[in-house]
């Protein structure tokens, strides 16, 4: 069970373990929401339960989905597509140790030129 909330605390959640790979991402609306890349672990959509979200809130980010944030202290929670099974919860909230590893970069071809991705996790250019 994965554990997490936002920087005030007004969001709190709790979900299932991992479905898939945990991936850093490094789209241009991933980088423009959170200030950088941003590391997210999918769940299923129905494991995820709120112990507090009286300040969550959803935005359209595209045509495909939309990316939940605590609208008191800004911080960047959740990327849930329109279609499938998953949400995909961003790693920088979840609470205390959570023994996950990323598995890939994604979107690499929008990658801010004021970095370099390090290290031999695989690299794709669009989505995995």
């Amino acid at each position: 069970m994965l554990r997490g909330s936002c920087l005030c605390g007004s969001v709190a959640y709790t979900a299932g373990g991992p479905t898939g790979m945990a991936i850093a991402c490094h789209c241009d609306e991933c980088r423009r929401q959170s200030g950088h890349h941003f590391a997210a672990v999918p769940v299923a959509k129905r494991s995820l339960r709120f112990q507090r979200q009286e300040t969550l809130r959803w935005y359209r980010a595209s045509d495909i989905g939309r990316r939940g944030f605590c609208c008191a202290c800004g911080s960047t929670l959740f990327w849930r597509g329109d279609e499938g099974a998953h949400v995909h919860l961003l790693m920088g909230a979840l609470d205390g140790a959570t023994g996950l590893h990323l598995g890939a970069h994604v979107w690499v071809r929008e990658r801010g030129d004021y970095y370099q991705i390090g290290g031999d996790l695989p690299q794709f250019q669009e989505g995995e």
